[in-house]
């Protein structure tokens, strides 16, 4: 599995960072999954943060492990308008099929690009995951 995607699985809930003009805007999400080696997050295309990602792409995602170890994962959102990777995604546990399924109209995945994650720790030094 991505280690990117194996370690933000770890958190039960991570945040997601995006910019409305000026404005940061931070919301909790909990479902992410790998589809074709990749990071993939979802959302409902009514929502602001789906207008925000459109509008600026680059997001930061940050989360807290159990073990009390977080992660910050920067990249940039693209839009996947593919129903494949739509099922894909309802495959996830966390619960996007409680929500969503193909054909809606609403719902949206989106693939994370040029991810770079950090791992950090009270007691080691940040750990950068690819």
């Amino acid at each position: 599995m991505n280690r990117i995607v194996e370690e933000l699985k770890k958190t039960d809930v991570f945040y997601v960072a995006t910019v409305e003009g000026d404005q940061p805007r931070v919301r909790p999400f909990s479902s992410a999954a790998e589809i074709d080696g990749q990071l993939y997050l979802c959302t409902n295309n009514t929502k602001n943060c789906y207008k925000q990602m459109i509008a600026n792409p680059k997001v930061e995602i940050s989360g807290m492990e159990k073990d009390g170890t977080w992660l910050r994962i920067t990249g940039k959102l693209v839009r996947d308008d593919r129903d494949e990777a739509r099922a894909k995604m309802l495959e996830d546990p966390s619960g996007p099929s409680n929500l969503y399924h193909v054909g809606d109209g609403i719902f949206e995945v989106f693939r994370l690009e040029d991810a770079v994650c950090t791992k950090y720790s009270m007691t080691a030094e940040p750990e950068i995951i690819q």
